[in-house]
């Protein structure tokens, strides 16, 4: 009898799924200039959403029953097909299903080992994937958080330097004319923008030390009143006021500076597989522009088996913000590293785009 139940839930819940897929997939119709490449954008769903190992274009042309690739590359590489305003869909879609209350930012890359050199972007460069140098495109990506859920909403590819100053290459990948080179804290501000002019209100900005350390993307979420807290290297410069005076000194020697002001407080960042993730926090005073404006904290995190180990981060918070917010932020940040090994499963790193050589 159980058996039965539980057989009969999975179907029901499958069968849904299916036609919230229908559903979704009629939605988006006017985002595509033709009605062939709509059609095949739903096999391409499916496919990515089977259980097919390998997401390319090979894997998915097989599954929709197809005797060849070309429709499923022809689909990336050459439909046309409005992919930001499918962009603003997805957002959209995700916001009426994880609401807009304490909604968190959480920026981040992830990287896609190539073989070849003609995918966009491609080139020899750190890939987080593997943790060493080699042939790879970069993304980086904008996951959207509530206590409902999470969800990536927003990429930009990163082009490096070599490839936006090399015009013939632009011409084989297809860059754009204006696409012109950005720093990824510079994409991700991009995309934070989009956000807000979508009039998305959101709580916390967060991101890990390759956002946090870069001073231009702290002032401008300074400017624009976004709230954040991001991780910065420990040593970066910190404006204190210390009983000798104001100062500047590096992250990781505050402590030593200020040791009256170290309190520190056990709390749990979010919750992992084996239970809580705890730490040891403490917060200092930070100056902004040389003045103590109650908002701007350097906030120190401990481990419990490594007292020497510690990260630190920047935070800019609304005036009363306690810790424990704070560091909930911070919690909420790993959601996009998630995000990414869901959408790895679902093909992300798989796709496969045959080009013709421009001669």
């Amino acid at each position: 009898m159980h058996a039965c139940w539980i057989q009969d839930h999975s179907h029901r819940y499958l069968s849904a799924l299916a036609q919230e897929l229908f559903r979704l997939h009629v939605s988006l119709a006017p985002r595509f200039a033709r009605p062939e490449p709509h059609r095949r954008a739903l096999k391409y769903l499916q496919g990515i959403l089977s259980d097919t190992a390998r997401k390319n274009g090979w894997q998915l042309a097989e599954h929709a029953g197809e005797a060849h690739p070309n429709g499923m590359q022809r689909l990336l590489s050459q439909a046309v097909w409005d992919t930001d305003g499918l962009r603003d869909d997805l957002r959209a879609y995700v916001l009426s299903h994880l609401g807009t209350e304490g909604v968190v930012l959480a920026i981040d890359e992830t990287s896609f080992p190539k073989r070849g050199t003609h995918s966009a972007g491609v080139g020899p460069q750190y890939c987080g994937t593997t943790g060493q140098v080699e042939n790879c495109q970069v993304g980086v990506y904008l996951s959207y958080v509530t206590a409902r859920g999470h969800a990536l909403i927003d990429r930009e590819l990163y082009l490096p330097l070599n490839w936006c100053e090399d015009a013939k290459r632009r011409q084989v990948g297809h860059i754009p004319e204006a696409v012109r080179f950005q720093t990824k804290p510079e994409l991700a501000r991009q995309m934070i923008e989009r956000t807000h002019q979508a009039g998305i209100a959101f709580e916390w900005v967060v991101a890990d030390s390759v956002y946090g350390g870069n001073l231009d993307l702290r002032n401008w979420l300074d400017a624009r009143g976004f709230h954040y807290v991001l991780a910065v290297p420990c040593d970066e410069p910190v404006a204190l006021q210390t009983p000798q005076g104001r100062r500047r000194e590096e992250a990781a020697l505050v402590e030593t500076f200020l040791p009256e002001q170290i309190r520190w407080h056990r709390i749990a960042m979010s919750q992992g597989t084996k239970g809580p993730r705890l730490f040891d926090w403490t917060l200092v005073p930070m100056l902004h522009q040389w003045e103590d404006d109650g908002c701007h904290f350097l906030l120190i995190r401990r481990s419990l088996t490594d007292p020497l180990e510690k990260r630190y981060y920047f935070v800019f918070a609304p005036s009363g913000t306690i810790l424990q917010q704070m560091v909930k932020a911070i919690g909420a940040r790993w959601h996009i590293e998630e995000d990414f090994e869901t959408a790895k499963d679902l093909g992300l790193d798989h796709y496969e785009v045959v080009r013709r050589e421009v001669a």
